[in-house]
Parts: C-alpha cells; sequence; structure tokens
C-alpha cells in the first residue's frame, strides 16, 4: 500500500482562516473568528457593497483561542466566554464593535466561578442574564449585567437545588429543577418560591430537556421531547396550564439535540431568528441534516439558501427582518464555506472559507452503514476508507465518540481525515447510549459500561474485518473522554483485539469520576452518571464499577498504549492518567505519556493540537506498521 501525500497535521489542525460568522441584528456587519498569532480572535466586517477588504480585529488573546461569540440586540456589542487554559471557569467578556483599541471588558471577573449560561433580551439590549455559581461553589443563582458598567444585579437564586433557569419575554422566571425522586420540573418562580407546571421523567432525559427556548410570545417554551415516544419531536409547554402539544416531529428520525448542548461547534436544532426568537426551523438526523422550515418566509430563504450549495446548512443568522443571512455549508468532504444571501435582491456571495488550502477532492468520503448487534439492536455507523487505496486488509483505527450520550454523524471532521489522509480505515460505531436515535436505543445502556457498549464497538469491529477492510493485526482503538475510556477498556477488557491503543482525556476509574465531579453538578448525576455506571456511595454499586473500570485490570494491558491528558482537566483528574501510565510501565508495556500543561478536557490551541496528532502519527506509524 502507498500511502500518498497526507494532509499536513500543522493544516487540518491549524485554526481556521473563517469560521462560526454571525450577522449583525441591524444587518451591517458581519463578525467571525481568525487567526491572529497563532490563536481564534474575533474580527468584524461591514457588509455594504465593497466592504470585503475592511476587516477589524477586536480582540488581541494571545494565549488561548476563543471558540464562540454572540452579538447583543443593539448590535453595539459583542460577548464571548472564555476560561484560562482549559479550567471551564468560563467568564463573559465584552468589547465593543466601534472601539479601536482592542480593549475587552471581563464582566465576570470572579476567581473559581463559571458561566453557565447567557440570555439577551430585545427588550433591554443594555443588560445580559448570566447562570453562574458566584454566591457559592454549589448553586447556580440568575443575575443581570449591565453591558456598559459591568454592574451584577441578583435576580433569583436557586434555594439549595440544582435550577436551570429559563427567561421568559415580559420578566417572568421559571426554572427547571430535578426533583427527590430524580425527575425534572418545570417550575414557575415568584416570590423565592417553586411553583411546579409540568414533570418529566428523569430517566427519559439524561442531560435535562433540551433545547429549551422561551416562546416570544411568553405564553410557552419550546422544547426537545420524548414524552410518550421513542423519537425525539418539537413541542411546547403551555405556561399557565403545563399543557404540552405537539409543534413539529419527522416521521422516522429524531430532532437533532443535543448540538450546541454538548459541543458548540454544532448548530442548534432550532434555527430562530437570531434577533427576534422566532421560530423558523428545525433539524432532524438522518444520514443528512434534515431541516423542517415552520415559518413562510423561511421556507422561502430556505429553498434559496439551499441553491448557493449541496453542502448542509450549519451555523446560520440573520438580521432582524430576515432579509439579510449569513450561512456556513458543510458536507464530509468540505470543512466549510461561508455565504452572504440577501432575500429581497436575490444576490448572494461568499464571505469566507473556512481553509482555503484544503479541496474536497484531498478528502475521503464518509459512508453510513448499519451493524447488527450480537443482541440483534441495529448501529448506526460511520467508515471513511483512505482515497485512492484498495480497502483490503487495511491498518485500521477504531474511533470512538465521547459522551456518552452523543453522537457521530456524516460530517466534516479533521481527526477523521487525518487518519484516513495517512492509510487508516476509519471505523465510528454510535454504540447503545448515543443520543438521537430513540429513547430505548439511548437506554439500552443503563448498567452496560464495559459490557454491552463495548461489544457493540467489538461487533462494528468484527463487521469491518469480515467485509475484509481491516487487517485484523493491525488495529487501534481511540477516543476522547468517554472515549478514551473505552479505549482502555479495549486495551484492558479485549486485549486480543488491538495493536495498540490511545487515550485521550479517559477515564480508568469509574467511581473518581463520579466522586470528583464539580460541586453544582452533583445534583444533575442521578439521571445519567448514578444512572448509567452506579453510585459509588453504594457498596454493591462501587464493587460494580471498579469490576468495569481498566484500573481493575491494568494487569491485562500487554500492547502499546498512548495517553494523552491536559493538566487543568476538571472532568476527569490527571491523576487517573498517571495511574494508569505508572502500572502499565512497571508491567514492562511500552507507554508513551503526552501531558500539556495548558490545556483541559479538550485541546483547544492550535499549537497543542498539532503536537497531540503529531503524536499520534507517529505512535501509529510504529504500532500498526502501514505497508508502504
Amino acid at each position: 500500500m502507498t500511502v500518498t501525500h497526507p494532509l499536513p497535521i500543522e493544516l487540518l489542525f491549524s485554526a481556521p482562516a473563517f469560521s462560526r460568522a454571525q450577522i449583525s441584528p441591524d444587518g451591517s456587519s458581519v463578525a467571525y473568528l481568525a487567526p491572529w498569532n497563532g490563536y481564534l480572535n474575533i474580527w468584524v466586517r461591514a457588509l455594504a457593497a465593497g466592504g470585503d477588504r475592511n476587516d477589524r480585529r477586536l480582540t488581541a488573546d494571545e494565549t488561548r483561542s476563543i471558540d464562540g461569540f454572540c452579538w447583543t440586540q443593539d448590535s453595539r456589542y459583542i460577548l464571548f466566554v472564555q476560561d484560562a487554559d482549559g479550567d471551564e471557569n468560563w467568564h463573559l467578556h465584552r468589547v465593543e464593535v466601534e472601539r479601536s483599541d482592542l480593549e475587552d471588558m471581563n464582566l465576570t471577573p470572579f476567581s473559581g466561578v463559571r458561566v453557565m449560561s447567557l440570555e439577551l433580551s430585545t427588550r433591554h439590549p443594555e443588560k445580559a442574564f448570566v447562570q453562574m455559581n458566584y454566591r457559592s461553589p454549589e448553586l447556580i443563582d440568575l443575575y443581570e449585567i449591565d453591558l456598559e458598567t459591568g454592574a451584577l444585579t441578583t435576580i433569583a437564586e436557586s434555594s439549595g437545588r440544582f435550577v436551570g433557569w429559563v427567561i421568559v419575554p415580559g420578566g417572568k422566571l421559571h426554572a427547571f429543577v430535578i426533583n427527590q425522586n430524580g425527575d425534572h420540573e418545570l417550575t414557575r418562580y415568584e416570590d423565592g418560591a417553586f411553583t411546579t407546571i409540568a414533570t418529566f421523567k428523569g430517566r427519559d432525559y439524561p442531560l435535562g430537556p433540551m433545547p429549551v427556548r422561551a416562546d416570544p410570545d411568553g405564553r410557552s417554551i419550546l422544547f426537545g421531547s420524548n414524552t410518550g415516544t421513542d423519537r425525539t419531536r418539537l413541542a411546547r409547554i403551555d405556561l399557565t396550564t403545563g399543557e404540552e402539544t405537539e409543534i413539529d416531529s419527522h416521521p422516522i428520525h429524531s430532532l437533532d439535540t443535543p448540538r450546541p448542548e454538548a459541543d458548540p461547534r454544532f448548530p442548534s436544532s432550532l434555527i430562530l431568528n437570531s434577533v427576534t426568537g422566532a421560530l423558523l426551523g428545525a433539524r432532524y438526523l438522518g444520514e443528512r441534516q434534515v431541516i423542517h422550515a415552520l415559518d413562510p418566509h423561511f421556507a422561502s430563504v430556505l429553498q434559496a439558501l439551499q441553491s448557493l450549495s449541496d453542502g448542509d446548512p450549519g451555523h446560520m443568522s440573520c438580521d432582524e427582518e430576515g432579509r439579510r443571512w449569513v450561512v456556513e455549508f458543510t458536507n464530509d468532504r468540505h470543512p466549510g464555506t461561508t455565504w452572504y444571501y440577501d432575500h429581497a435582491t436575490g444576490k448572494a456571495r461568499i464571505l469566507g472559507r473556512r481553509f482555503t488550502e484544503i479541496a474536497p477532492e484531498q478528502l475521503a468520503s464518509v459512508r453510513t452503514v448499519t451493524v447488527t448487534s450480537c443482541d440483534g439492536l441495529k448501529l448506526p455507523c460511520h467508515i471513511t476508507l483512505p482515497a485512492g487505496v484498495e480497502p483490503r486488509d487495511l491498518p485500521a483505527v477504531l474511533l470512538v465518540h465521547g459522551g456518552p450520550w452523543y453522537r457521530d454523524a456524516c460530517v466534516y471532521d479533521p481527526e477523521v481525515q487525518f487518519f484516513a489522509s495517512r492509510g487508516y480505515a476509519v471505523l465510528q460505531v454510535n454504540f447503545r447510549g448515543s443520543t438521537g436515535y430513540g429513547k430505548s436505543f439511548m437506554q439500552a445502556a443503563i448498567g452496560e459500561f464495559a459490557g454491552r457498549m463495548h461489544e457493540d464497538l467489538i461487533d462494528g469491529l468484527d463487521w469491518m474485518i469480515s467485509e475484509g477492510i481491516a487487517d485484523p493485526e493491525r488495529v487501534a482503538i481511540c477516543g476522547c473522554s468517554y472515549g478514551g475510556y473505552c479505549a482502555l477498556v479495549g486495551a484492558s477488557f479485549t486485549p486480543n483485539h488491538f495493536a495498540a491503543a490511545i487515550d485521550y482525556s479517559g477515564m480508568s476509574d469509574l467511581r473518581s469520576l463520579v466522586e470528583g465531579v464539580v460541586p453544582f453538578v452533583r445534583p444533575t448525576l442521578v439521571n445519567n452518571y448514578l444512572a448509567y455506571m452506579g453510585d459509588p456511595a453504594v457498596p454493591e454499586q462501587n464493587a460494580d464499577m471498579l469490576a468495569r473500570s481498566p484500573v481493575s485490570r491494568l494487569d491485562q494491558i500487554r500492547k502499546p498504549l498512548l495517553v494523552i491528558h491536559g493538566v487543568n482537566d476538571v472532568r476527569v483528574a490527571k491523576a487517573q492518567a498517571d495511574a494508569v501510565v505508572e502500572a502499565v510501565r512497571a508491567n514492562g508495556v511500552d507507554v508513551e505519556y503526552l501531558v500539556n500543561e495548558r490545556e483541559g478536557h479538550w485541546f483547544i490551541n492550535q499549537d497543542s493540537n498539532v503536537e497531540l496528532y503529531g503524536a499520534i502519527e507517529r505512535f501509529l506509524s510504529r504500532h500498526l506498521h502501514p505497508r508502504t
């Protein structure tokens, strides 16, 4: 086999040249992320004719890339959150668009405090509403921030329970709380008290109902519901009666959620007017994205947008009138192109491309396949084969997604393209527990960590080997977070299946994972960690969790292992990685350990990712022995 012209790591994992673009509410400008001194910063460009060369940089962060932002409703400020070296204590910053001194203001300059969410109001464009644990590490309260002065006002306190606040137009406060049974209650908050409006089974919503948006009319809340169905559909809850009614659904697919709720790189499953909050459309998860237009004007806009590209519309924003649009298109072989479209004139033009040096013909196609598990479950999978190579007896990477309440899809993924361009077949299995494929598919993972969930991965691998695609002697298992745990499970529970394993921020001890969560998250564990893994405070469950943890079987690891971890990881303590490396090395196994002092659970910065994937490339080249 000859692997020709692999895409350079410095290109695949560089900061994108133009990404996450958003039009201003008044339609005059577009803001976007682009690199400066190797880090993503916020830039702005006027959209007037001939304005494509007047780009101005608004921020000057030289330590950590900014990965998201939003406009304020009056188009005066841009807001963004930033943490320190991956510690996830996100602070809210604002920058004034018309200033030229690159000064941003930290609106929440409080040590050890995390901003959890941000809400803006068309009625009060000078204010922002944030949820954060400022009063106590264990409690999420609601605050109002004056965007001009930074003055902070307490709006509501959580009274000792975990609360996800919902701000409804008109100033009415509502919240989702978790009751003593672990169920989610939508409540009305008045005079310091919570009054229940509707209740949702906690087991059906391991991460809580999502997405959740207040309807602009102030009388209802929109959310993704699976009450009484296996699929997730778009529904409305009346805030007076608690009655649930369906807004929209798909006969086969679920509402594509969570997306930004789990990973801000992806657009929301709800398409809203960026300024008014009016519901325009919904996204469903099929082999490719399915969009339902729920507004006549947006239906006309969507038809015009889809004529611009054969890719899927991703992040999109519009002005208040819904006339001017900025939309990014992407697919499995295209990193992304952003268009500006004026619906009044029908004119459109390209604003920018994520990577100007990557062409679709350089990339491998991602194919969707369905594999049947050993107990009869249908597993949606994606396989990516190196271009220009006969797909026979290839070295292969079983790439496992994180979460596990997440899913892979047929999208552009630089990690997938990295492996494929180096001659590896890549298999991604949406194992039981993955979201987007129905409630029963997700709940089939309860109690199955290192059990049926892992067997699903092996079933996928066995399919790829039976098809003659993968050489069974040259397979690596690789993943981040839960995927890193799976890599350790593969290396320690089924060591004969893999020639090597790559653990990136993975947990080796399920008990320590649960015991180490940050304080305000603990009440939310009842429907995810505790339901799916167990409760370490219960002796019988503690013993079972240990049995399902790689730390109990490290003596079984005998193939080469690469461990990657950020020092500032607050989700999986670095001590878990240290324990693995020390024990496996003591057994005489080849272990490489990459530690990054400036990153947390996920590596954000370009230089960190170049180092990370350089280490992975060398590791796999040594241990999977690509035939040249």
